[in-house]
């Protein structure tokens, strides 16, 4: 099973509370949990984007940087983790995108990929004039279905004539092409998400569910599959989760309960708002991220005990069918990639012994 890291990109990482670590981002600390993660043999690394938080006391999420730039600096400090970075379609053309994963691909060595979003807060946009409307509800996979082909078709040939409802290249030329295979990922979890995925990407990034629960997400797991059936096309399964740890079960679960003690209900209330702004679509991963029962940490699947605990339930999520690995968020991400690496992967069945 791979193993990657959601590094944290904006301030506070993933945790909407008063008594979670409060931080602010920066390239030297994404450096240095960068460095830790390929010093303990981790697969890769991945920044999301995003351009308006949520507000509430902890000010969640307002401070952020950018993805691109920021994974073309980590690929220029590490040798062989692999880099992902997210791009923004409503914001940056895909000839453009394309231009800039070359350049990370050259900086890298071949170790750059992409994570396509389509954009479902309106403010992130609006406060710049590029909201499309709420239209965009309705059609946003049709939209990133063309911008993947022109993806795919610029690294392949650098050239294409892409002429369609949304994007019309005319002798489009992008070169020096990527010298390795360019691997997509998407997170989208509605029916059109996982149909976009098994057409275009490489991985399908979903949200686990419940807390202790390794195995709750493998529905989506089955769901793909169906998609995948009629493109033929092997996509895996990658697995967002938070990781809670400490040297005893009773000692992690307190932490837990601080957390959720101190929830920041005004940023938690945003988000609900926001993900209530979508009322075309039931069953996307925003209705879970903003569900007011569990927004402390963005209702992801979290596993909370001790090393041996959480190396346990770890390997139980690689047992089910189709999933290639996981995407690890920590409450402390210095602290929790250490602890990743020293104390929880030497007890894992589903990861090979370190060197």
């Amino acid at each position: 099973m791979q193993v990657g890291v959601f590094i944290p990109i904006n301030n506070n990482g993933w945790l909407i509370s008063e008594n979670a670590p409060q931080y602010m981002p920066s390239f030297d600390l994404n450096k240095e949990i960068a460095q830790r993660a390929e010093k303990y043999g981790m697969d890769f690394l991945l920044s999301m984007i995003k351009l308006r938080g949520f507000g509430g006391k902890t000010q969640f999420w307002e401070y952020g940087l950018e993805s691109f730039t920021l994974m073309a600096g980590l690929a220029a400090v590490t040798e062989k983790i692999k880099i992902f970075a997210t791009c923004p379609t409503l914001i940056i053309p895909p000839a453009f995108a394309a231009r800039m994963c070359n350049t990370i691909d050259s900086i890298s060595h071949g170790r750059f990929g992409l994570n396509l979003i389509t954009g479902w807060q309106p403010p992130e946009y609006t406060q710049m004039g590029l909201w499309p409307g709420d239209e965009h509800f309705r059609n946003r996979y049709d939209v990133l279905d063309e911008y993947a082909r022109i993806l795919r078709e610029l690294w392949k040939t650098g050239r294409s004539d892409f002429n369609g409802q949304y994007y019309q290249m005319d002798d489009c030329l992008v070169r020096p092409q990527p010298q390795a295979d360019m691997k997509i990922i998407c997170a989208g979890s509605s029916d059109a998400g996982l149909a976009f995925s098994a057409k275009w990407a490489d991985y399908a990034f979903c949200l686990g569910k419940g807390v202790n629960t390794p195995t709750a997400f493998a529905f989506n797991n089955d769901r793909l599959a169906q998609f995948t059936a009629e493109t033929g096309r092997d996509v895996s399964v990658f697995v967002l989760v938070m990781v809670i740890a400490a040297e005893t079960d009773e000692e992690a679960m307190a932490k837990w309960q601080s957390y959720n003690d101190g929830v920041d209900v005004d940023a938690i209330a945003w988000l609900a708002d926001q993900g209530a702004k979508d009322t075309v679509n039931s069953d996307t991963n925003v209705r879970q991220l903003a569900a007011p029962e569990g927004a402390v940490n963005i209702n992801m699947g979290t596993l909370v005990g001790s090393y041996e605990s959480v190396a346990h339930m770890l390997d139980e999520m690689a047992q089910v069918p189709n999933t290639g690995g996981v995407l690890l968020t920590f409450d402390d991400f210095l602290e929790g990639v250490e602890a990743f690496g020293t104390r929880i992967q030497p007890l894992m069945k589903s990861r090979p012994a370190m060197p």
